[in-house]
């Protein structure tokens, strides 16, 4: 079985792979520390994204994105994420409503076994 990979997903990969690589390595996620990676694993990508990698990660704790992966559900795509940030950040405002705990049927003072 064989999975085909666009060159699209290939250098989303590679940024990703560099940043987590700089990021292990205690070294600051710059633009050209990570075309410097990519460069150096001798692949290519597009100009635009190790800077679209390192913008979406300016300011983060890589760290804590890493360790939560997967925690909050499926992820949005780059275009999506400004436009529901405003609801999402509202939606995690509110505290969900606890499921009332069913009461435990009283002792009716009889058993299976009487």
């Amino acid at each position: 079985m064989s999975i085909a990979v666009d060159a699209t997903q290939t250098q989303e990969m590679l940024c990703t792979l560099a940043c987590l690589a700089l990021y292990d390595d205690g070294a600051e996620i710059t633009e050209e520390a990570v075309k410097n990676m990519i460069k150096a694993a001798g692949a290519t990508v597009e100009p635009y994204w190790p800077k679209l990698f390192v913008s979406a990660l300016k300011g983060q704790d890589v760290g804590s994105l890493v360790a939560n992966a997967g925690a909050a559900g499926p992820s949005m795509s780059a275009g999506a994420a400004p436009a529901a940030g405003g609801a999402a950040a509202a939606a995690a405002a509110e505290p969900e409503p606890e499921e009332e705990e069913e009461e435990e049927e009283e002792d009716m003072g009889f058993s299976l076994f009487d």
